[in-house]
Formats: structure tokens, C-alpha cells, sequence
């Protein structure tokens, strides 16, 4: 890597969420569904700001968390059944729902994959790469899990001001398809960046 781009990124990185951040900030559609949306994104950012210098990651996978982050805050600013452009194509293709919650859902397991490849390998916890690809494969199903129980979580607790946050728009399989999205996200990303990913691995 280009060592004046590898210094900038940092910046680039920084200033790119913060642009994101601020803009889904501003006149959302409801305060209380952003903040459930979005609050994983600053946590995020403030884990990977805290160990960036002991424990830097790959290019490739700060990349791919920086995008992950932008979905969450497009999808706080809009709430996910609400995103203009998936409202574009529901009505031009004559959908049943927004769809934007299903690219959420896939990044879901896109990203979390990537990173938990890279934890995996690096921390040297699972030899062999077929063991590897299942494990993060069945890290990525408990994490999509994990937060339908948290979304389930909300929806006790705050009834039907959690409507948005939830999206299910209708649609009764809408946990259970959310789930098949991450799996295949997760599936997709190993298969696609693997090589690449590993690339970069071997260059820290």
C-alpha cells in the first residue's frame, strides 16, 4: 500500500463518518428510532478509534466497517422503511415493502465476517480454513440473532414507538428472512475477499 495514502486513511476515514454522522443527525425522521440505529455505529467507532494504534486491522476490513457504519446511519436518518431510493424501486418494480432493512441485514453479515476472519486468524483460534468459514459463519447466524432478541427487546418495552426500529412493514417472515440475508452475506463475503483478505494480512 501507497504509504501516503496508509497515513491519510486514518483522516479520510474520520472525516467521512463524521460527515454521515452529522447528516443523519439532522431533522430524522424520529429521534428515538435514530438513536437505536445508529448507537452501534459510535460504539464502533469509538472501539476501533481506542485500538487503532495497538491493534490496527486491515484496510480492507476498516473499509468495510466504515460502510457497515453508513448503512446504520442511512438507516436512522430515514428509519429502514422509509430510505427514499428503496421507496423509488418498491414503486417502480411494484414491490411489497421497502427493502432497504434487507441490505442492512446482509451487511450484517458481510462485514461481521470479515472481521471475525480476521480476529480469527491474527489470534491464531481456529486452524484450518474450512473450520474457520464455519465458525464465522455460525458467529454471523448468533449475531443476527442476537439482535432480533434486541429488537424484540424494544419492541416489549416501548410498544408501538418501536414500530420503526422493528420494520417488519407487514411482512410475517420478516425475522426469519432478515437471518437468511445475514447468512448470505456472510456466505458471499467469504467466498468473494478471503484471498484478498489475506493479502493484506500477511502485509502487517
Amino acid at each position: 500500500m501507497n504509504r501516503s495514502y496508509a497515513s491519510a486513511a486514518p483522516i479520510i476515514w474520520f472525516v467521512l463518518f463524521m460527515s454521515v454522522f452529522i447528516w443523519s443527525a439532522i431533522q430524522p425522521h424520529n429521534y428515538f428510532t435514530w438513536f437505536l440505529e445508529v448507537i452501534p455505529a459510535v460504539i464502533g467507532f469509538i472501539i476501533l478509534a481506542l485500538t487503532r494504534q495497538k491493534s490496527p486491522l486491515t484496510t480492507l476490513v476498516y473499509c468495510l466497517i466504515l460502510l457497515h457504519m453508513c448503512v446504520l446511519m442511512i438507516g436512522g436518518h430515514y428509519t429502514y422503511a422509509e430510505v427514499p431510493l428503496f421507496n423509488w424501486l418498491k414503486d417502480e418494480f411494484n414491490l411489497a415493502r421497502n427493502n432497504y432493512d434487507k441490505v442492512g441485514h446482509f451487511i450484517q453479515g458481510f462485514v461481521p465476517a470479515m472481521i471475525a476472519r480476521e480476529i480469527v486468524i491474527r489470534q491464531r483460534i481456529i486452524n484450518g480454513s474450512i473450520w474457520q468459514a464455519f465458525f464465522i459463519t455460525c458467529f454471523c447466524l448468533a449475531l443476527s440473532a442476537v439482535y432480533e432478541l434486541i429488537e424484540w427487546g424494544v419492541a416489549v418495552a416501548s410498544g408501538e414507538g418501536a414500530d420503526s426500529f422493528l420494520g417488519t412493514q407487514g411482512y410475517v417472515w420478516d425475522t426469519q428472512s432478515d437471518m437468511a440475508y445475514c447468512l448470505a452475506g456472510a456466505l458471499i463475503a467469504l467466498l468473494t475477499l478471503s484471498q484478498w483478505h489475506n493479502k493484506q494480512l500477511q502485509s502487517l
